[in-house]
């Protein structure tokens, strides 16, 4: 079960223009979607995915309509690249843009959502992609 699903696009685009970009096939809106969450996921990925998205059979643990709504960001722009009958483009694509930046912020550790589960990483399943960074100056050869 997805954390959205088409007809929550309905918040962000008319039903009926989504209706007419899809031409009434709803795959097409599914796959939107399901790029937009696996987009999310990747920038995601020391949070713990199945309580924020769920899975095929399993229903999202914890609901966040922050999460939503960036996730219907990026699923609309996935949906408008098909065909934009009758929006400015340019909205969305800084909708989208807006977007990716608060997930980017979201992974560099600069923003804390409030409430998203952290991925367990105690015993053997430490998480990858932590924010801390080590790093040193090169070795210097003086000669006096």
């Amino acid at each position: 079960m997805p954390v959205i699903t088409s007809a929550d696009l309905a918040t962000n685009i008319y039903s009926e223009i989504i209706t007419e970009i899809t031409r009434t096939d709803a795959t097409i809106a599914d796959r939107a979607i399901a790029t937009a969450i696996q987009e999310a996921k990747m920038y995601l990925g020391r949070f713990d995915l199945v309580q924020l998205f769920g899975t095929d059979t399993l229903a999202p643990t914890v609901t966040d309509e922050y999460l939503k709504s960036l996730v219907k960001d990026l699923a609309c722009w996935h949906l408008l690249r098909l065909s934009n009958v009758g929006i400015d483009y340019s909205v969305y694509r800084t909708a989208y843009q807006d977007a990716v930046n608060a997930l980017k912020s979201i992974m560099n550790g600069q923003a804390q959502p409030q409430g998203w589960p952290y991925l367990d990483t105690t015993g053997e399943t430490a998480a990858q992609g932590d924010t801390i960074v080590w790093s040193s100056n090169a070795k210097r050869s003086n000669y006096y």
